[in-house]
């Protein structure tokens, strides 16, 4: 099994830990919120455009929103068995390529709204995906920021990945820069720059 196969059994069994109303680090969502999400996304294609599409969430929302109201353990269970057979990531090599990103970051939103958490130990094949969802998500989520970015690890792999003035490098773990790229403040990570520099890209907005 791959890391996005990992992260989902890794997911579904902290969903049966802390249940259908726990917080997660998604604005507004608890655990059955997530839940839900996850479900629309590889279930329904007809609700799932609204994910991205200003103009159609508020059917995905009512389409996610049902989700949410259904037993806790029919949701867990279809988050668990991956996606609907027709869909494109019911293959394999498709999943690790599209879910690794997801579940890790969502398996995290789950795992750091809760008190007292703390990162994982390192581990190689999760710590590979992570890098390298980083720096490809970086391409949209860091497209508008007003100044350079560099993603570094602690090891010093660097990656450029996005141009402009007065740069900043930003540090941290791979999952941690992951976290950071798609938006989330609990991600444990330095700044090397300007001030002035390091406040503008922490209040650039990284999507979701």
């Amino acid at each position: 099994m791959g890391v996005a196969g990992d992260e989902r059994r890794a997911l579904s069994e902290l969903f049966e830990e802390v249940g259908p109303d726990a917080p997660t680090l998604c604005a507004g969502w608890k655990t059955r919120d997530l839940a839900a999400h996850l479900l629309v996304r590889e279930r329904r294609p007809d609700a799932a455009p609204g994910i991205l599409v200003p103009a159609l969430a508020s059917y995905t929302q009512r389409v996610q929103d049902s989700y949410a109201a259904r037993p806790w353990s029919e949701v867990v269970g279809k988050v668990r068995s991956g996606p609907a057979w027709f869909w494109p990531t019911s293959i394999g090599a498709l999943d690790e390529l599209t879910n690794s990103a997801e579940f890790l970051v969502h398996h995290e939103d789950v795992r750091r709204g809760q008190p007292g958490w703390e990162p994982r130990p390192a581990e190689s094949s999760r710590d590979a995906a992570a890098w390298k969802s980083a720096k490809q998500a970086s391409k949209l989520n860091l497209r508008k920021s007003p100044v350079g970015v560099v993603l570094k690890t602690p090891e010093g792999r660097e990656a450029r990945v996005k141009e402009g003035p007065d740069t900043v490098t930003v540090v941290g773990a791979p999952i941690e820069l992951l976290l950071f790229v798609f938006g989330r403040d609990a991600a444990r990570i330095t700044f090397e720059g300007d001030a002035y520099a390091v406040d503008k890209l922490r209040k650039h907005d990284r999507g979701l």
